[in-house]
C-alpha cells in the first residue's frame, strides 16, 4: 500500500492570527504535508455521492494522524477540498481513509 503514496497533499486548518492594524482576523494556514494515495469514487460511492450531488468527491488515504479532523481542508494540485468523513481503516491506527469534496 505504501507505494501508492505518491501525491503531496497539505492539511490546513483555520486560525486567528493579528494583522498588521492588531486586528484579530481567521484565515486558512498550513498545518501539515503528507504523502497520500489519491482516487476518485468508483461503484457504489460514487452513485452514493451523486445522491446528494456531491460529485467532486475524492478520497485521500494517508498514514494514521490523530490530529486530522474534519474542521481542516486539503489542497491538492491547486484545489481545496472540504473534508466530509475520515475513516480509521479497520481500526489499525495505521491507515486513514478521508473522503473530501471540491471547493467551488
Amino acid at each position: 500500500m505504501i507505494e501508492r503514496f505518491n501525491k503531496r497533499i497539505i492539511f490546513q486548518k483555520f486560525t486567528t492570527i493579528l494583522n498588521e492594524n492588531g486586528f484579530e482576523i481567521q484565515e486558512w494556514s498550513d498545518y501539515k504535508t503528507v504523502w497520500a494515495s489519491v482516487s476518485n469514487l468508483n461503484g457504489r460511492e460514487y452513485f452514493a455521492a451523486q445522491a446528494v450531488q456531491a460529485e467532486k468527491t475524492i478520497k485521500f488515504t494517508i498514514r494514521c494522524n490523530k490530529n486530522i479532523t474534519e474542521s481542516m481542508r486539503i489542497i491538492f494540485e491547486g484545489n481545496n477540498y472540504d473534508i466530509a468523513f475520515i475513516d480509521n481503516i479497520k481500526y489499525g491506527n495505521e491507515f486513514m481513509e478521508i473522503k473530501a469534496l471540491a471547493v467551488i
